[in-house]
């Protein structure tokens, strides 16, 4: 009977929130829609130049009242066969909130202040309090309380954006009661259960960002906090001791979201998740498969037995949460700051004079201007990727360094800068952009090796997100460099998938994730091999990135 039960998986991405109805049954898509963030896309309460992002909640909770209507009414499925739903988000993005829950920018006073909105996963205003993070866990004569995050604890997470925050704003640090994860936000907000002592915080978002951990009862004690700095005192008991994995529910929809997304309070809420570990689960992520999630940025994981490597300490990457990505296995992550981000700054960057032509030439008509703009914007990468394939590997002798937004991993440090060295006058675009997807697929190379370093097996490797199903170029590299065949996911959607599977198993549908799996996964497509006589010349240039590398990062 599970083909007449239906889930609804919402996925909020950095650029706009996915919504997709999902059969139960099947694991087949009915409808779906996408909602672009329209503060966002002013890029309001941002200021790049600052490495600072952050997102209005209005976008959240008009995205999501859009999206789903709209899957609900276009599917034509009766909302009485629709049973649950799961929510996956950026993280860490974190936001303060006041007694009873309400973030802060949705108040008269907070409205228009940056510091009130939700501080986006890559905004890297917090370098230096990640910086004193590490090295009062090193010093402090105590718990060590980085050792479950690979030991280095970056500023695009929970503590450092929050001291960060408090610091620079006065009136956010009187005014906030508690902090919440976007995560944990809306499922708390769609279920009406808001006070911040009683939200369900998500076990992915508090292990992997948060320093949460089983061994010492939740998270870092409050001495260790107040070392930090002593306006943290008295926050612990504001925030959460307990954790939950996200096959578990959080409660129904109350009566107000019920009406005002075209449902009815019997749905079930799963707790939320992390976008890239719900597209893991929906990518049908197995034990030692390596889920490559490629997107603007990159997140990689692995699951593995907690039994056999449970207390395993894994030096160097994002963080080992048990329960994270599926319930009852070891969870780890590593990552990317930027990947798909770098082709964005390249294509934007070429697109500079375009974006200003009718200041250059003010014979141009506007039609004509917006067809030829749009035109490039849509085909620039596609065409770049096709120049730059023909172009042998290493003749331009180009190589970059992609640490553009920072590097997360091996080792997290947010202050480094991303480097083109080796040009001369006939470096033109095309081997330009080769040489920045070379310098992503490059920094993939170096997270395998630090898995593999720290006796993490990988057996496969699994790719899913944007960049895996549109460019081909990419993949083909991606494998070349690796030196490892590569399936791509078939879902357009995996994050939203995996949500859904979430659902499905916090509704009662199914008793586990591994079942949800089983029934709703919707296999793999293309599968890129490494072609043999590549191999060896990206290794040599690889060398090249890591001298480089070493050099940039020393001096």
């Amino acid at each position: 009977m599970n083909d007449k039960l239906f889930v609804l998986g919402i996925d909020y991405g950095t650029d706009s929130v996915r919504s997709i109805l999902v059969n139960a049954g099947n694991g087949k898509e009915v409808s779906s829609a996408i909602f672009d963030y329209p503060r966002w896309k002013k890029y309001m309460y941002c200021n790049p130049s600052r490495n600072q992002f952050r997102q209005h909640p209005l976008d959240y909770i008009e995205g999501l009242e859009y999206t789903v209507n709209k899957v609900v009414s276009e599917s034509g499925v009766n909302k009485h066969h629709i049973k649950g739903i799961g929510i996956d988000t950026t993280g860490s993005t974190p936001i303060a909130v006041d007694r009873d829950g309400l973030p802060l920018s949705l108040t008269p006073q907070f409205e228009d202040n940056p510091n009130a909105m939700f501080i986006l996963w890559k905004d890297h205003t917090a370098i230096k309090e990640a910086e004193e993070i590490n090295q009062v866990s090193k010093n402090w004569g105590g718990i060590d309380y980085t050792k479950y995050e690979g030991g280095v604890y970056s500023s695009e997470w929970f503590w450092a954006k929050i001291i960060h925050t408090i610091r620079e704003d006065q009136d956010i640090y009187q005014h906030a009661f508690s902090w919440v994860e976007h995560c944990d936000w809306i499922p708390a907000l769609i279920t009406g259960i808001t006070d911040p002592l009683k939200i369900k915080r998500s076990r992915c978002a508090a292990g992997h960002k948060a320093m949460w951990h089983s061994n010492w009862e939740g998270l870092p004690e409050e001495k260790f906090l107040e070392k930090l700095d002593p306006k943290l005192k008295g926050l612990r008991e504001r925030l959460y001791k307990d954790t939950f994995t996200s096959d578990i529910p959080v409660g129904n929809l109350n009566s107000e979201w019920a009406e005002r997304l075209g449902l009815h309070t019997d749905v079930r809420v799963a707790v939320g998740t992390f976008d890239a570990h719900s597209g893991a689960l929906g990518g049908e992520v197995k034990e030692f498969t390596l889920s490559k999630v490629m997107g603007t940025s990159t997140c990689d994981m692995i699951v593995a037995p907690m039994d056999k490597y449970g207390d395993k300490l894994v030096n160097g990457i994002c963080g080992q949460v048990d329960g994270s990505i599926i319930p009852g296995m070891l969870g780890l992550e590593a990552g990317q700051s930027a990947f798909g981000d770098i082709y964005a700054w390249f294509k934007n960057l070429i697109m500079w004079p375009v974006d200003h032509l009718p200041e250059i030439n003010n014979e141009i008509g506007k039609q004509e201007f917006e067809t030829i703009r749009n035109s490039l914007e849509k085909n620039l990468i596609g065409y770049l990727s096709k120049e730059a394939a023909k172009i042998p590997i290493g003749e331009s002798e180009i190589i970059a360094l992609d640490w553009m937004n920072g590097r997360r991993t091996p080792f997290a440090n947010q202050s480094l800068k991303g480097a083109i060295t080796g040009l001369n006058l006939g470096s033109g675009a095309p081997r330009i952009f080769k040489a920045l997807v070379e310098a992503t697929c490059f920094g993939s190379k170096k997270i395998v090796e630090r898995f593999i370093e720290e006796g993490i097996e990988i057996k496969k490797v699994i790719a899913l997100g944007g960049v895996a199903k549109k460019s081909e170029f990419v993949m083909q590299v991606m494998a070349d460099v690796l030196n490892m065949p590569i399936k791509v996911a078939n879902s357009e959607q995996t994050p939203a998938l995996g949500s859904a599977m979430l659902a499905a198993t916090a509704s009662g549908i199914y008793n586990t994730t591994h079942e949800a799996q089983n029934a709703m996964g919707n296999g793999f497509g293309k599968e890129y091999t490494p072609i043999p006589e590549n191999v060896p010349v990206y290794q040599r240039l690889y060398e090249q990135y890591n001298r480089m590398g070493e050099l940039i990062e020393n001096e």
